[in-house]
């Protein structure tokens, strides 16, 4: 659970804006989204934080060229406290709400919703965005309905794709991005992505123009 496709496409999707000068990773992890972030926005100093142990994320931050304008908290969303708010706010969290946990405390806690439950997790970014920021997150087709209601009366969604693995499929995850409700627009931007073709290792020319600066293959 390293790096996987929901990270590269939040990383990659999230709508990051020259004027961006704070940008926060929550549920960091090894660090893959900051990194992508970091790479996306030259001017911006990026920040990951996580309740797990945070030193494969800062030994690849080290070995990147963006090391000077990414550090790593070791704290949970719920009691982060910067001082001064983030203009965008990205993650992959864990997400599933009712499903069976895994026998595996480590898998369950960055899979389901345990740690970081969906009120908690829109409350802190509620807290830590600033005027006119925006939350940009990944998750299920089947928890997105729940997220949003979640943040209903906090975050209003203002954009929307709907992520299909092959043509012709219901779509598997959802990227959202939120602000606050007198900040977003009257109506949702709303399209749709599909990763592949359908044939073995065919990516199509949507994804791989959106993830081509993160892929080598590409």
């Amino acid at each position: 659970m390293k790096v996987g496709t929901d990270g590269v496409l939040v990383g990659a999707w999230a709508g990051v804006r020259p004027s961006d000068r704070r940008i926060l990773d929550v549920g960091t992890g090894t660090g893959v989204i900051a990194l992508m972030l970091a790479q996306r926005a030259p001017a911006a100093e990026v920040t990951g934080v996580d309740v797990d142990d945070l030193s494969q994320a800062r030994e690849n931050a080290a070995a990147s060229p963006w090391s000077d304008r990414i550090r790593f908290v070791q704290c949970p969303a719920q009691e982060f406290d910067p001082g001064t708010p983030f203009d965008l706010i990205v993650s992959n969290p864990p997400f599933f709400v009712d499903s069976l946990l895994c026998p595996d405390p480590v898998r369950a806690a960055a899979r389901h919703a345990v740690l970081l439950p969906f009120g908690e997790l829109c409350a802190a970014v509620e807290r830590l965005l600033a005027p006119g920021g925006r939350f940009a997150v990944v998750l299920p087709a089947t928890e997105a309905g729940r997220f949003a209601d979640a943040c209903r009366s906090r975050l209003s969604v203002s954009r929307r794709t709907d992520v299909r693995t092959t043509p012709g499929r219901a779509p598997k995850r959802v990227l959202l991005e939120l602000m606050r409700p007198d900040e977003a627009p009257a109506a949702t931007l709303q399209d749709e992505l599909v990763v592949s073709t359908g044939r073995h290792e065919e990516y199509t020319p949507a994804y791989r123009a959106l993830t081509r600066d993160f892929y080598l293959k590409f």
